[in-house]
């Protein structure tokens, strides 16, 4: 990943629009669980001698109706999360209002974490108390570790559902086009996509990428295997 630059410039932008959370996570939770979930309906129609009927019936009803699903979950869990930093920000914004002095103390506090002293410490507690909305942010992120930047539901829930599609539809396609063996490939194309999911988030992390993709590959292999199991005890 590139470094970002050190103008002025480049800073006051960076700071002007700060990327929060991100979509990495919804994105690779959408795609691991598509793909777990449908090659797990796939290997348990598969392991029971089901036909390739069948098994394209279930994985299309899962990748839509179980990706809606994430889908939406992810949309209620995001907003809930922003609903319970604006109720916490009306609750620091009404104890500023009625208990200004006891919340410059708490303010203070914070800033001495930070590693302030002395009088850049009371600079510092009166040029923030100066700024309603910092004084807020400084607050909200000191007492309850909640950043400055929302969280945006709709975008989570778009980016999870586009991931599930994109991932669950892998092992659905040697059934949809018809080919011979088509269990055997759905498994080899599966598996090539559970480590290519992990080998890309390695780019947002300190692993190397063979290492996150055999981790993210074990996760779903174990997955895929007991459905397998379990769908070939009614074979």
């Amino acid at each position: 990943m590139p470094e970002h630059g050190h103008t002025d410039n480049e800073i006051a932008e960076r700071l002007a629009n700060p990327p929060g959370k991100g979509d990495l996570g919804d994105a690779v939770y959408g795609a691991i669980d598509g793909a777990v979930t449908t090659f797990a309906i796939v290997a348990g129609v598969a392991g029971a001698g089901l036909s390739p009927f069948i098994i394209v019936a279930l994985g299309l009803a899962n990748v839509l109706a179980d990706g809606f699903s994430m889908a939406a979950g992810n949309y209620s869990a995001t907003k809930a999360e922003r609903d319970n930093k604006m109720r916490l920000r009306d609750i620091e914004e009404r104890h500023i209002r009625l208990h200004p002095e006891g919340e410059k103390r708490e303010l203070r506090a914070i800033l001495e974490q930070k590693g302030l002293s002395g009088p850049t410490l009371d600079e510092a507690v009166a040029q923030v108390s100066k700024n309603h909305e910092v004084w807020i942010d400084t607050m909200l992120e000191g007492e309850y570790g909640i950043g400055s930047v929302d969280p945006h539901p709709m975008r989570a829930a778009l980016v999870t559902f586009a991931a599930f599609l994109l991932a669950g539809f892998v092992p659905l396609l040697p059934f949809l086009i018809g080919m011979t063996q088509g269990f055997a490939v759905a498994t080899v194309l599966t598996l090539i996509t559970f480590f290519a999911i992990g080998s890309v988030k390695s780019v947002w992390s300190l692993a190397p990428w063979w290492r996150s993709g055999l981790e993210t590959l074990a996760i779903g292999g174990v997955a895929a295997g007991i459905a397998y199991y379990v769908g070939s005890l009614f074979g």
